[in-house]
């Protein structure tokens, strides 16, 4: 059955395009109405302010990490394949410009700035990319088929922010192939010798 959009949907969507072509400061509720074709009181209905947009924005955004992870693992056990997968989902997302920046990587930039809520929600992102960039390198460093040269965890930590840069890179210079001549190579370097 196709779940059908609703106006607090079509208000997240709108929102999320908007954040990743401009930030946080960079949109308001008369754009949204705009582009939405709805009236700024019913963005208030839903959304009574910008802040809980946006962490509403950034909770959803971190449940659907969370279980697209999930699926991915049911569906790729093997840790390398894991990566492979994760980077090629940014690849195709970068490439088609369906998501062409992390909503929370991108948000980072500005949590000095940003309201207490959506800060919460977009280090809870952070917090569990890294766990489950940890866990992946862990398994795969038992079984052999990753190397590191680090601990997990800071090859984690390393490999997350290597994506992000990656990404930034590719809109910097326009060119969305630059993504994946970025992280091909870090892939590679994960399994030298193994």
């Amino acid at each position: 059955m196709k779940k059908t959009s609703t106006t607090a949907d079509d208000i997240l969507a709108c929102a999320r395009s908007l954040v990743i072509a401009g930030g946080y400061n960079g949109f308001s509720y008369a754009d949204i109405a705009e582009t939405v074709g709805i009236r700024k009181p019913s963005i208030h209905h839903h959304f009574p302010s910008k802040a809980e947009l946006v962490t509403t924005l950034v909770s959803r955004y971190r449940q659907d990490a969370e279980d697209g992870i999930a699926n991915l693992g049911h569906a790729i056990p093997a840790p390398l394949e894991q990566l492979r997968a994760y980077i090629g989902y940014w690849k195709a997302c970068i490439g088609d410009a369906s998501a062409p920046f992390c909503v929370c990587a991108l948000l980072a930039n500005e949590l000095p700035v940003l309201p207490d809520t959506v800060a919460h929600e977009i280090r809870a992102y952070f917090r569990f990319l890294s766990g489950w960039l940890t866990s992946v390198f862990e398994r795969g460093a038992t079984q052999g088929s990753i190397v590191l040269k680090e601990s997990p965890r800071i090859e984690a930590e390393t490999f997350m922010a290597t994506v992000h840069g990656a990404m930034l890179s590719a809109r910097a210079y326009g060119d969305t192939g630059t993504f994946a001549t970025i992280m091909d190579p870090q892939l590679a370097r994960l399994t030298a010798g193994a």
